[in-house]
């Protein structure tokens, strides 16, 4: 009986099949691209486009859409048939070419590039219509072009990152790379395009991919990223708060574990204008980001590549919130550097600018740490570093606030700068060191009187001291000389008879 009533159903013929639905057998060829043009038919050459388009999209998207040759161009359709052609080509550029052998594939990677350069022009019209099916075309054929995996990077210096002497790295298939990333900038920057359709398939995925492109040794990718990821930071709000954390990750990463990244300074440039943006009061998410990933950064060895923009980060910060500047402050002190007089050079150009920035009640918080490290830069042998220290005074806030505590500051200084006029071997220092102890005579002459009898006795103390460590050993030294003389008599009153062993063999 169930077997009568399912033959009475009428089946569908299958010349009736439309010809680009899911349902079709994506290894049927019988049903190849058809689109009237002046009366003509054009029939497809390459099958293969309808197989992908059927792999990306559900049934749900593809009904009703007719399919369209790739290789057509945008002027030899009707209006009606520019999306579905533009989505055609959207999925025919989904093929990815080895460039290290081009000559292998070349007919197929001037196709693509063909079709690229038209995929560009068409989107920069303003005729692209993204809607969700054309949205979800995009970021596949963008997904699969430009998410790849880099190979593991052997830096003869082991310092990782991208040093100042490095050399760049171009990747050979920047020729294709280039249009698809003009052509996602374009896209996330289209006027008309639907946020809330289009953070479906710019997800979290896509973002937190895009990011790992950062570590590209292409200058040239990571410039492109860069602006990419801002417009994305802009136009998805939805998305800000995972971005920060996503980038806060990289940098702990980083600063942590490897050491090893090249687009630092690129998504540190990007945060400069984000935190610019940042609204007040500061959330503490955006405090913790500066206090756990911002001064950090100061401490790996290659923070020259990006030092310029961290600075201008930290200085953002501390223009929302005056407060930060004795935290930034706190940092530098716990990473100076020791034994790099280069980073140390950077340092102090960094705090003539966080000071320039730091009130009064602020910079009493710090100032007994911050200027014993002073007085240390004051008199340094290496005499670039000693010449910027000394160059801090010639700022007047900087002054301003020593002038306001003199009595703190000037005696943890003034040893230094006696030292300095003692026997430092530069004579620039020299010099500039005998202008800033008269500027510090004129400012308190009484306190600085009062330093020199100070330094005075403290140098009488420490060579009573000195005298005393002497004598003490040279007493050791007379004790330690006369003890072989007594273990040599008594060695000379005993007789010892040699010992005497048979050994039986």
């Amino acid at each position: 009986m169930l077997k009568q009533i399912l033959n009475k159903i009428p089946r569908k013929s299958p010349k009736g099949d439309s010809q680009d639905t899911a349902g079709n057998d994506p290894g049927d060829n019988s049903n190849g691209f058809q689109c009237m043009i002046g009366g003509g038919t054009f029939s497809s050459r390459f099958n293969v486009v309808k197989r992908v388009s059927s792999a990306v999209f559900p049934a749900s998207m593809m009904t009703g859409l007719d399919a369209v040759e790739p290789f057509m161009s945008f002027k030899d359709v009707s209006n009606s048939q520019k999306q579905n052609l533009f989505v055609s080509k959207l999925n025919f550029c989904c093929k990815v070419y080895d460039f290290n052998d081009p000559d292998k594939n070349c007919t197929e990677i001037n196709s693509k590039h063909e079709i690229l350069v038209e995929l560009v022009e068409f989107v920069s019209s303003g005729s692209a219509k993204f809607n969700e099916m054309a949205i979800a075309a995009m970021c596949k054929m963008c997904a699969i072009n430009l998410f790849r995996v880099f190979p593991p990077k052997y830096r003869s210096n082991g310092s990782g990152g991208e040093t100042e002497d490095d050399e760049p790295m171009f990747d050979p298939a920047w020729s294709h790379l280039q249009i698809v990333y003009d052509l996602l900038l374009r896209f996330v920057s289209y006027n008309s395009l639907d946020a809330k359709v289009a953070k479906k398939y710019v997800d979290h995925s896509f973002i937190s991919r895009m990011l790992d492109l950062f570590d590209s040794e292409d200058p040239r990718e990571r410039d492109c990223l860069k602006t990419i990821l801002h417009r994305i930071y802009g136009k998805f709000m939805v998305h800000r708060p995972f971005i920060r954390k996503a980038v806060s990750n990289i940098v702990y990463r980083f600063v942590f574990e490897t050491e090893r990244h090249n687009g630092i300074a690129e998504l540190l440039e990007i945060f400069g204008s984000v935190i610019s943006g940042f609204a007040l009061p500061l959330k503490e998410e955006h405090k913790i980001f500066l206090l756990r990933a911002l001064i950090p950064l100061h401490k790996p060895k290659s923070v020259g590549v990006y030092h310029q923009q961290l600075t201008y980060c930290v200085i953002q910060f501390i223009e929302k919130d005056q407060k930060l500047a004795s935290e930034v402050i706190k940092g530098l002190l716990k990473y100076w550097p020791l034994t790099n007089s280069q980073k140390e050079l950077m340092f102090l150009s960094e705090l003539e600018e966080v000071l320039e920035m730091t009130s009064l009640v602020d910079f009493q918080k710090i100032m007994v740490p911050l200027f014993r490290r002073i007085g240390c830069c004051l008199n340094s042998s290496h005499y670039q570093v000693a010449e910027r220290a000394h160059l801090l005074w010639n700022n007047e806030h900087v002054l301003h606030l020593v002038t306001q505590n003199r009595q703190v500051i000037l005696p943890l200084v003034f040893s230094s700068l006696e030292q300095n006029i003692q026997s430092h071997w530069n004579q620039a220092v020299l010099n500039l060191t005998r202008n800033l102890k008269k500027i510090l005579t004129e400012m308190d002459e009484e306190l600085m009187s009062a330093c020199q009898c100070k330094l005075e006795e403290d140098n009488l103390l420490s060579n009573v001291v000195a005298e005393k460590r002497r004598a003490t050993w040279e007493r050791l030294e007379n004790a330690s000389a006369v003890q072989p003389v007594c273990n040599n008599i008594l060695l000379s009153n005993v007789s010892v008879e040699p010992a005497t062993c048979s050994v039986s063999c």
